[in-house]
């Protein structure tokens, strides 16, 4: 993975510092390197208890950093890959994508099982699919139980899953939720899909290594975060431009990541302050957002994110249009080049506008370590900018006011009734 900045900043090397004692504390740091025994744990007790070979079908029921994450890595792999399990997710309360589900997913069948996952073990969205699915299959007469909790120790959803006699995966000592992807909140999921966590983890651990022992990654990271960090008033907002549609759920996981990670109170401070995060697919949003990026007002910056070697393409066909003969000139041309001669010519263009900060990141192929390498690049990039504007990177407490409304809205309703 390469990342070319087209402007720079001085940092002060006392970040390095400040990072460095922050992954005594904060979990997901230190992720790539983990113990991985509970993976193979894990499938010999799933193995005993429900038959590994049967399944079919994985059913993640999870919201938020419990399933953006994985939704991300399985989506980028899957075009290009031939699993054994399709993963589904159950990530919304819309009613109508949970009939939706149930057509392709057949719920009773021994081929199905599901992951309920939630850090806290009361997140009110999972625990409301989770029953739903109890409700499908509660008069079934099964002789095994389809569920693995994945939840933080001694949670209300652990002490549950010991109830019903359900499989249970801790998830590992101070990690965030929007942090997780690499924890058992990630891995399990994907390792059930066939998808080879141990390269993932590799990549993120190639990023970690570069950055933590004066790599390439140390001064880019640092420029970067220290250039965002410094322009927070200037450029407010942060473009991530993926010219690859498999990168839709990674745009997806990112503006989680960067807007509830950012979006903050100031430690010791009455001022509010926060990045804005858009994720965008070329070429197609190039008709959508383009127009704003170049003459709009000038308080955005731009990552393009370009894949250099697609696994599957194919040339434009030789055929000439009656009327349309100037456009021979994409004839006999691989779609793979031709997407990323759109997004150099973007970037080109863009390059000759003022005041338009840009970066592009380059990953080699659509792999496993090319992913994690992204993963972890973005969520370094996140804890460095969340340092320098002076916030609390792992906390979210604007979140936790709209649910704290919701649980008493629920009660009134109860109490009505």
């Amino acid at each position: 993975m390469k990342n070319t900045l087209c402007f720079s900043t001085n940092y002060d090397s006392a970040l390095i510092g400040r990072i460095q004692q922050e992954t005594k504390s904060i979990g997901y740091y230190n992720l790539p390197n983990q113990d991985t025994h509970y993976i193979d744990d894990y499938l010999e007790k799933l193995d005993k208890q429900q038959g590994l070979e049967l399944l079919t079908d994985i059913v993640v029921i999870g919201i938020g950093g419990s399933s953006l994450g994985t939704k991300a890595i399985y989506h980028f792999l899957k075009p290009v890959r031939k699993l054994k399990r399709k993963l589904h997710f159950i990530d919304s309360t819309d009613p109508i994508a949970l009939n939706s589900l149930q057509k392709d997913v057949n719920f009773a069948s021994k081929t199905t099982h599901f992951l309920i996952i939630s850090k806290s073990g009361r997140t009110i969205e999972t625990i409301a699919a989770y029953k739903y699915i109890l409700g499908l299959i509660n008069d079934l007469l099964i002789d095994y139980c389809p569920f693995t909790f994945i939840t933080e120790k001694n949670s209300p959803l652990e002490k549950h899953a010991k109830e019903v006699d359900a499989l249970i995966v801790n998830i590992q000592d101070n990690v965030g939720g929007r942090f997780s992807v690499l924890s058992s909140v990630g891995t399990i999921p994907l390792i059930l899909a066939d998808i080879k966590i141990d390269r993932v983890l590799q990549g993120a651990d190639s990023i970690k290594n570069s950055f933590f022992n004066n790599g390439y990654m140390q001064d880019i990271l640092l420029q970067k975060a220290t250039y965002y960090a410094k322009n927070v008033s200037n450029y407010p907002i942060n473009s991530v431009f993926s010219y690859t549609e498999s990168l839709k759920y990674f745009n997806q996981w990112y503006v989680q990541l960067w807007g509830e990670s950012l979006g903050k109170k100031q430690r010791n401070s009455v001022f509010n302050v926060g990045l804005t995060p858009i994720g965008l697919i070329g070429p197609k949003d190039q008709h959508s957002f383009l127009q704003l990026i170049i003459d709009g007002t000038r308080d955005k910056t731009i990552t393009f994110i370009k894949l250099e070697n697609f696994e599957v393409s194919s040339p434009v066909p030789d055929i000439t249009l009656k009327h349309l003969e100037d456009t021979d000139i994409i004839n006999n041309v691989e779609f793979s080049s031709l997407i990323n001669l759109q997004a150099d010519s973007i970037i080109e263009s863009l390059k000759k506008v003022q005041r338009i900060p840009l970066d592009e990141i380059r990953i080699k192929q659509q792999d496993e370590f090319s992913i994690g390498q992204l993963i972890y690049y973005y969520e370094l990039l996140t804890s460095l900018v969340g340092d320098l504007l002076n916030v609390n990177t792992y906390d979210q407490p604007g979140v936790e006011s709209g649910k704290q409304i919701l649980m008493e809205k629920l009660q009134a309703i109860k109490d009505n009734k």
